[in-house]
């Protein structure tokens, strides 16, 4: 589930994600881009510190992208790997530093008005609403489908069991009602550095698992046995589970356990859309822009590249550690492969928690840029207005719960968003 999101995300991402920073180039010669009058600004500025912004961008970098690294390093090699990750890491520090460098403004919305005029301002807003409300409704889909599966996993309950708290569709609304939304609440974007710094605790946690996991299970390793008293149990917490023999031990010469450096096969091409989708941050980086204390072009930069390289470093690490575990035998989503060896291992299923909790925590992050564009959008001119502020954050998220719910899969919400 994991990886089909990420792929489709990631397409979808990926050749928009530098465009940005193309158009600036081509249009910042142009006497049109700044005969515009300025349109006015939604400015509450400079209170946001540079460690919660740097909070902010790494939490909005990091989502669930990480569990599939591990997957492209086996098919790619770990040096292989490592050059394509640093690639799509350069270029969007580079793609950040253009924004920065030509744009001179701090929003998308002022962009496109100064570049196209009215059009453009539009153009730039429903663009930015669209990606967005596409990546939110991703995360709570991981929601709806990985939480009812950790909680029948905790309690060890009866998979065909109606109660409510194994209903998705429930789940995701009072995670929404619960946290996303008081939250997102919040006035500036720069308050929620807190939650961010929380966020990637856990996913600091979910790095320091698979280091451990990679001391403790051997080479080749021995598949959970499905006998006679465990049927009844929860075999739908991981889906591969299914299918796999008793107790299959892989050949034991253990040829395949001896890492490669390089490696080329059929799923190599899927690996530049999982980076890519990796290191997405570029709707959020004007408006944590914005919000920075005492902000300059410099600064943000620095923020910028602190958040994207402490992001590689977990990326790298999270898939070497990864990969060298299982091999060429780790699954498109990594948590589904620890729990080939054991669905009911205590610490995967609190990281697997963990990594619910991380993706839960970006969505108020996702969301500030599409109020704000919506604002710039409908209304330019108005001051801050609480009734108004709440209202957006209300309906965008009732919006995103319904494709949510009643999309039959996740290709119905990219078909309607996309």
């Amino acid at each position: 589930m994991f990886t089909r999101i990420l792929n489709i995300v990631a397409i979808l991402i990926f050749v928009q994600k530098f465009s940005i920073a193309v158009i600036l180039v081509s249009r910042s010669n142009s006497a049109l881009l700044w005969s515009s009058p300025p349109i006015p600004c939604l400015a509450f500025e400079g209170k946001t510190s540079f460690g919660m912004s740097v909070f902010n961008l790494g939490n909005a970098i990091m989502g669930s992208g990480i569990l599939g690294l591990a997957y492209a390093m086996a098919n790619t090699g770990i040096l292989l790997f490592l050059f394509l990750l640093t690639a799509v890491a350069l270029l969007s520090c580079y793609s950040i530093h253009l924004m920065l460098k030509t744009s001179g403004i701090r929003a998308y919305e002022e962009l496109g008005y100064r570049a196209f005029g009215t059009p453009g301002k539009m153009a730039a807003g429903i663009a930015i609403t669209l990606q967005n409300i596409g990546a939110m409704s991703s995360y709570l889909y991981i929601v709806k489908s990985e939480l009812p599966l950790v909680i029948q996993a905790f309690l060890k309950a009866d998979p065909n069991s109606d109660v409510w708290y194994l209903n998705g569709n429930y789940l995701v609304v009072m995670v929404s009602a619960s946290v996303i939304l008081p939250l997102a609440l919040m006035k500036q974007l720069g308050y929620l550095g807190y939650t961010s710094g929380f966020s990637l605790s856990c996913m600091v946690f979910f790095l320091t698992a698979v280091t451990y996991k990679k001391f403790q299970i051997p080479c080749p390793f021995e598949e959970f046995s499905v006998n006679g008293t465990d049927a009844h149990l929860s075999l739908n917490v991981s889906d591969q589970i299914n299918g796999y023999s008793n107790s299959l031990v892989h050949e034991e010469n253990g040829s395949h356990c001896t890492p490669r450096m390089f490696t080329i096969n059929s799923q190599t091409a899927y690996t530049i859309p999982i980076l890519a989708f990796a290191f997405v941050c570029h709707p959020e980086v004007l408006p944590i822009y914005t919000e920075l204390r005492n902000p300059t072009k410099k600064k943000m930069q620095k923020v910028s590249n602190v958040s994207i390289f402490v992001m590689y470093s977990m990326y790298f690490l999270a898939a070497l550690f990864g990969y060298l575990t299982f091999y060429e035998n780790v699954e498109p989503e990594l948590l589904h492969t620890y729990s080939r060896i054991d669905p009911y291992d205590t610490l995967i299923l609190c990281v697997r928690v963990a990594v619910l909790t991380a993706v839960t925590l970006t969505v108020p992050i996702v969301l500030f840029p599409v109020r704000r564009a919506i604002q710039h959008m409908i209304f330019p001119s108005k001051s801050f207005n609480w009734l108004r502020h709440i209202s957006i954050a209300l309906i965008l998220l009732m919006f995103i719960n319904m494709l949510v719910i009643f999309a039959p899969n996740i290709l119905g919400i990219f078909g309607i968003i996309g």
